[in-house]
């Protein structure tokens, strides 16, 4: 499978006992260390208001990586641009740029919520899903509901503090065609008046969209011909919809001829079943965590997890995302990997892995690029 190429999705996560200083140098370590496995792209996600996670401000991380790598791809995966302008975020990625010319890849994402007006209801596919399954046998388990997490006092609060007073959203379509524009050269406001972001025009920047459905993320990625990702980490029900969704939507541009696609998974490999499945005991009740709207808690050790009180409602709350990470030996993983790209038809995998241990972290990617490569 190494013509499949894989990449990295880092939270910048916080072990329990530890701090944001040593969860930054651990993303430091790691993307030198993938960079030298042979992974493609090094991204960094966008997350507030979690006590277990660092990663608030992708362009500031990623511009302490690029000057500690050389060759890997570096990128948001996403910028939240809910919380920022069009402006804001093409002047801070060109700056980075200016510095690392060539190997920068602005991941886009929304935030805030569903758009007004957009339906829940699953978009229907080509790819029938039986008894939680595709054909080839991945797990595609029932929807989740966000709706909770949206309307939870920690999610309004977050809105409050990440935007100025009575500020309103821009839609996320006008506002990713403002972001192509301004790296163009070419934007101009309504009443005609251009605008050139120095730094930012004319950078070498690959720009993506991450999506979790096949609303308007998928849309948006699709009709301005931009690279996508399908979210199977964040929503594993609704990835067949997304990449269907983007391809539907998929016309040709200046970026590309024809649909490219992405896939994230997350991911905790281990020199045996056993010993994976124990360094993976923390996922369920961090998972847990995200899900009570609590935030992000500090990545437990195997044994916090295994003293977790588990009830049936905690258990529900998050078995789409346990029953679809991927956890084993390397070969055991591969295989997954293989059968959520066939089933996807992804032209790329980005994996996300998080262990308490920093060494077991870095060993996880080690052994599934050895695995991989040898594919």
């Amino acid at each position: 499978m190494s013509d499949i190429r894989l990449g990295v999705l880092d939270l910048v996560p916080i072990p329990s006992g530890s701090s944001a200083a040593d969860a930054l140098r651990n993303t430091i370590d790691l993307a030198r260390q993938t960079e030298r496995f042979g992974y493609a792209r090094y991204w960094f996600a966008e997350h507030h208001l979690n006590p277990g996670v660092a990663g608030a401000s992708p362009a500031v991380v990623l511009a302490l990586t690029a000057s500690a790598t050389s060759t890997i791809r570096i990128g948001s995966g996403a910028v939240q641009l809910g919380h920022r302008t069009a402006l804001s975020t093409v002047e801070e990625f060109g700056l980075i740029d200016a510095l690392h010319p060539g190997r920068l890849d602005l991941g886009l994402g929304r935030s805030g919520g569903r758009p007004p007006g957009q339906s829940t209801s699953p978009r229907p596919t080509t790819i029938p899903v039986v008894d939680g399954r595709a054909p080839n046998g991945l797990r595609i388990p029932p929807r989740f509901s966000f709706e909770h997490l949206i309307g939870s006092p920690r999610f309004l609060l977050q809105q409050q503090l990440l935007r100025q007073p009575d500020a309103r959203a821009q839609d996320y379509g006008e506002q990713v065609d403002d972001i192509l524009a301004l790296l163009r050269g070419d934007y101009r406001s309504a009443d005609g008046v251009d605008a050139h972001a120095v730094p930012g025009e004319g950078a070498e920047v690959e720009v993506w969209v991450l999506g979790s459905s096949g609303g308007q993320s998928a849309e948006v990625a699709g009709r301005n011909g931009l690279r996508f990702v399908a979210n199977y980490h964040v929503s594993p029900a609704t990835v067949l919809e997304a990449a269907e969704g983007y391809r539907a939507a998929f016309q040709p541009s200046d970026h590309l001829d024809k649909p490219y696609v992405a896939v994230s998974a997350d991911v905790v490999v281990a020199e045996d079943d056993e010993r994976a499945r124990e360094l993976a005991a923390g996922y369920g009740p961090w998972v847990r965590s995200i899900r009570t709207a609590e935030g992000a808690i500090p990545f437990p050790t195997p044994a916090q997890a295994r003293a977790h009180p588990w009830t049936e409602a905690d258990r529900a709350l998050v078995a789409d995302r346990v029953d679809t990470q991927f956890v084993g030996s390397a070969a055991r993983v591969a295989d997954r990997l293989e059968q959520l790209q066939e089933a996807t038809g992804a032209d790329e995998l980005i994996i996300t892995t998080i262990t308490h241990d920093h060494a077991d972290r870095v060993r996880s990617y080690e052994l599934l690029a050895q695995e991989w490569h040898r594919r």
